[in-house]
């Protein structure tokens, strides 16, 4: 567990570097948005690239990978909309599905798993970002508009799916993985300039991206005057630490006894993707959307602060 630990600790040292930067007034807040535009439109997506470039074909289109990681996130999202949707309206219960299903992939899971268990595991890493970002969150903002009353809520339904697949499309993630799919299929090389400046970009994803985790948490609780019951985050941020890695084991197994041909290298980064605190970006579609923007923060940061010991548990476990 120790040698796990010593693996883990600098990354989520970087995010706790982010936290406390943003907190003392190092890191002004309105520095955050540049941080985040860094990560997102450059260096992330370089590092997307490179990865699905290296990777072979056949590892991002693996079927079972998908059913297996999309039958778990239906099952995650439907089972959360189900325990809360008694006590909030469809927004906040979408919402709060939709950050119990979404692992923090692209920011923290790229990086770490990478790290730990080789560049073989950047395609199931891979086809988990590209399913999460495009049906998993699609799927949770039309639940949340179901609230809306009458003819208009099926209209605001469709406008809200359609909203959120113009913003996949401006998501330069999704095209990185795509070029980066056309690229290993048909055997391009990028000329040697270029490939080296995709690779200094690539290079300062990783320690941007979890400084800007920590960063954005932090402003997150220094902006947010909502009182919030512990009864409504601490279970869902939980579920994702606990329930999430466990469904994805359950199923994996239960795919192997039936005969599907999945690697145990393959469950393991599934398991341990599911294991990987929320992802930081859904709340920033709660505060478009209009839902509890304070209750998703602190899930947020209660599965991060946690997972240091939760997911390093996991990795020990499996690896």
């Amino acid at each position: 567990m120790l040698s796990v630990l010593l693996i883990t600790f600098p990354f989520f040292a970087l995010v706790a570097c982010g936290f406390i930067a943003t907190w003392r007034g190092v890191l002004p807040q309105v520095a955050i948005p540049g941080l985040n535009a860094f990560v997102l439109y450059f260096a992330l997506p370089c590092m997307l690239y490179r990865f699905g470039a290296q990777t072979p074909i056949a590892q991002l289109l693996d079927a079972q990978v998908t059913l297996i990681y999309l039958l778990c996130a239906v099952l995650m999202v439907g089972a959360t909309v189900a325990l809360t949707r008694k006590r909030m309206g469809w927004n906040d219960a979408a919402f709060g599905a939709l950050v119990a299903a979404f692992p923090n992939t692209g920011f923290m899971g790229v990086p770490m798993l990478v790290a730990l268990l080789g560049a073989q595991s950047a395609g199931p890493v891979i086809v988990t970002m590209a399913i999460d970002m495009v049906i998993t969150t699609s799927a949770c903002i039309a639940l949340s508009r179901l609230d809306l009353a009458g003819g208009q809520g099926r209209n605001g339904v469709w406008t809200a799916v359609r909203n959120s697949l113009k913003g996949m499309l401006s998501n330069p993630m999704p095209w990185s993985i795509l070029l980066g799919g056309l690229a290993s299929a048909m055997g391009w090389v990028l000329p040697g300039p270029v490939d080296k400046t995709v690779a200094m970009l690539a290079g300062a994803a990783s320690p941007v991206a979890l400084f800007t985790i920590g960063a954005v948490l932090a402003r997150s609780q220094m902006n947010s005057n909502e009182r919030v019951s512990a009864m409504d985050y601490v279970p869902i941020a939980l579920a994702k630490l606990v329930i999430h890695p466990l469904l994805i084991w359950g199923a994996g197994m239960a795919a192997i006894s039936l005969g599907m041909q999945l690697k145990h290298e393959t469950l393991v980064v599934l398991v341990l993707l599911a294991a990987l605190p929320s992802a930081s970006n859904v709340s920033l579609l709660t505060e478009r959307y209009g839902a509890h923007s304070g209750r998703v923060a602190r899930i947020i940061l209660v599965s991060t602060s946690l997972a240091f010991l939760t997911f390093s548990g996991a990795v020990a476990l499996m690896v």
